[in-house]
């Protein structure tokens, strides 16, 4: 139900978007006549009919086109008080397209959050959407596609391999050595492996995870 409100209001915002991204075109062609916060409201247009965009991402963009801090902060005000920019809406949404389209874990998707200026609370009530039981399904998976790629080597070459599959990802040494042992003890009551190759794998380092990387 959640998702499905989500969708909604994203198009409801994309429509507006390309509404007034073409209002700001006729408007204006951002020429030298043109006052700062019309500038800067079609900087900010453009870029958020292209991609969803955080508070802080529009306002680089505009420092670095060299708009006037006070119309910059008046522009982005309003955006956020028509919610053509909502940093809480842009974390969720993140958070669970990159989860279930890369498999990244929340230590990975929290990384990126900050790296796009998103605010801690916002990123911290995004990620408390992602239960540890999806994020353990989601490893478990990943490394039931990846298992088949390392038959034929040494035991702990394929931990390590394996285990760094889900480091990349951002799961921790402790969740990635449980489910890559997990999976290999399941290959040896197969038969396909020896069991007691799975019986001596010593649990990965920090180390050894970050070799793989």
């Amino acid at each position: 139900m959640a998702g499905r409100r989500r969708t909604r209001e994203g198009s409801r915002t994309v429509g507006g978007l390309a509404g007034a991204s073409q209002a700001a075109d006729a408007a204006t062609d951002g020429g030298p006549d043109a006052d700062p916060e019309t500038i800067a409201r079609q900087i900010c247009l453009r870029m958020l009919t292209t991609a969803p965009r955080t508070q802080a991402q529009l306002a680089t963009a505009l420092q670095r086109r060299g708009v006037p801090d006070e119309a910059a902060e008046a522009v982005l005000a309003r955006f956020a008080e028509v919610k053509l920019i909502d940093d809480a809406m842009f974390a969720r949404a993140w958070v669970d397209s990159r989860h279930h389209g890369r498999g990244l874990a929340s230590r990975a998707l929290g990384a990126e959050l900050r790296q796009r200026g998103v605010a801690q609370d916002d990123i911290k009530a995004a990620l408390s959407e992602l239960s540890p039981d999806t994020e353990l399904a989601t490893a478990r998976d990943l490394i039931a596609r990846r298992l088949p790629a390392t038959a034929g080597m040494p035991a702990p070459a394929r931990m390590r391999r394996l285990a760094g599959v889900l480091a990349r990802k951002g799961y921790s040494p402790g969740l990635a050595y449980r489910v890559v042992r997990e999976a290999l003890e399941e290959e040896a009551a197969d038969g396909h492996v020896r069991s007691f190759d799975v019986a001596d794998l010593p649990e990965p380092t920090e180390e050894d995870e970050s070799a793989e990387m």
